[in-house]
């Protein structure tokens, strides 16, 4: 399972809560266990109500409860949640994401932790918001995380301490190393709490291109309003695609060198290749300007470190730029076996073809150190092959792996 978040308008404890159980309802229970396990009584009501801004449809998440005192101190909060009932889990979650709020806000006014008390988060709403999120969170099982580009938010909000630019200091520690994005839209995006659950969670910001099935989607409404544009945060589960073809994008670096001798652009290109994110290196010998003999190089790179690998080729050969792009690729499902040889180990990849074939391809380097001649290392393929077969014929086995990267 992954699970991708979107702040359209921004996020905050109700409007996760709301999100998740508006993409699968069946998660409300969760909450409400979660929620009455607090033993607040009387005093704390929740509901998930159908909601419409007349452009999207979801849900929110109401919280009826007293207003809240002056202020709270974050002990009482702790003790709330540390009392209930629940899943060690969901307890610990709630506790994790309380710790980070109230870290941030003794960072901000430089006390020790200790002495913290909420104001604005000082209610029952902020203990309901953090038991929801935990249990919604361990609901899911255990996903993966993803969110696009955070709003920052523009102007003032108004606090106990007076009026602070958004974010609010607290938010801004709490997102700190995320990516954020001014839209041109006024006012407070990201709350206090709603950062704190995606510190927890530690989604990915990079771009995914992994293949995904969509199951569900979400839109959990906040309490403001924006002109122009819903104030929902968007919750999308999906599921990993099982195919026999499996699809990606990788990037692919070009570029030419006419000025490195061989020697050195063969040091200098094994280097590269060695480097974290490069899938493959290949060169061919070209005709460039003036008729000089040159080398076109070509490189393939997860497109997620494609500024590093191209940084390492400056690096390591004489060229003054390359060309990047991205594109599409379809891969067979494949492992790595690894099987006896005479004299040591041999890697053997062993590849699921279309109909329901399998084919085999030792390692050369490992046939080759392993014996000589030509037709002793054909023989010792041929049996590397078929004893890599046989031991993948519908078993695994601890020397298996997967292998999807080159």
């Amino acid at each position: 399972m992954h699970v991708h978040l979107d702040a359209v308008g921004g996020a905050a404890g109700d409007m996760f809560a709301a999100a998740m159980v508006d993409a699968r309802p069946d998660y409300g229970e969760a909450v409400e266990a979660a929620v009455q396990a607090l033993r607040l009584g009387d005093r704390v009501s929740i509901a998930f109500e159908a909601h419409s801004d007349g452009v999207l449809s979801g849900s929110r998440f109401r919280v009826a409860c007293p207003a809240p005192p002056h202020a709270t101190p974050a002990d009482t909060v702790r003790e709330w949640i540390a009392q209930a009932p629940v899943a060690q889990a969901v307890q610990e979650r709630a506790l994790d994401i309380l710790e980070l709020l109230a870290n941030a806000e003794a960072e901000v006014h430089g006390i020790p932790v200790a002495e913290v008390a909420f104001h604005e988060l000082g209610g029952l709403d902020t203990p309901v918001d953090l038991v929801a999120a935990a249990a919604l969170i361990e609901a899911a099982g255990s996903p993966t995380w993803s969110c696009g580009a955070l709003p920052r938010g523009r102007g003032m909000v108004k606090t106990e301490h007076g009026l602070l630019p958004v974010p609010a200091p607290a938010t801004s520690l709490l997102l700190a190393g995320m990516v954020l994005v001014d839209d041109g839209v006024e006012g407070e995006r990201i709350t206090p709490t709603g950062a704190a659950i995606l510190r927890h969670l530690a989604p990915e910001q990079a771009a995914d291109f992994v293949p995904r099935r969509l199951l569900a989607t979400g839109h959990g409404f906040g309490s403001s309003t924006f002109e122009g544009r819903s104030n929902v945060l968007r919750a999308q589960f999906y599921d990993p695609v099982d195919d026999e073809l499996q699809g990606d994008q990788v990037a692919v670096l070009t570029f030419e060198v006419d000025d490195q001798s061989p020697e050195d652009l063969a040091v200098g290109l094994e280097r590269v290749r060695a480097g974290d994110g490069v899938l493959d290196v290949t060169q061919q010998a070209i005709t460039g300007k003036h008729n000089r003999l040159a080398v076109r190089v070509q490189v393939l790179a997860r497109p997620q470190q494609v500024r590093a690998v191209a940084e390492r080729c400056f690096l390591e050969t004489a060229t003054l730029g390359l060309r990047w792009t991205l594109t599409d690729r379809l891969l067979l499902p494949r492992s790595t076996v690894t099987v006896d040889g005479t004299e040591q180990s041999i890697r053997v990849k062993v590849a699921g073809r279309p109909g329901g074939r399998r084919s085999a391809k030792a390692e050369m380097i490992d046939v080759s150190a392993a014996t000589s001649g030509r037709a002793g290392r054909a023989e010792l393929r041929a049996r590397a092959e078929q004893q890599a077969l046989a031991r993948t014929d519908g078993t695994h086995d601890g020397n298996e792996r997967a292998d999807r990267d080159d």
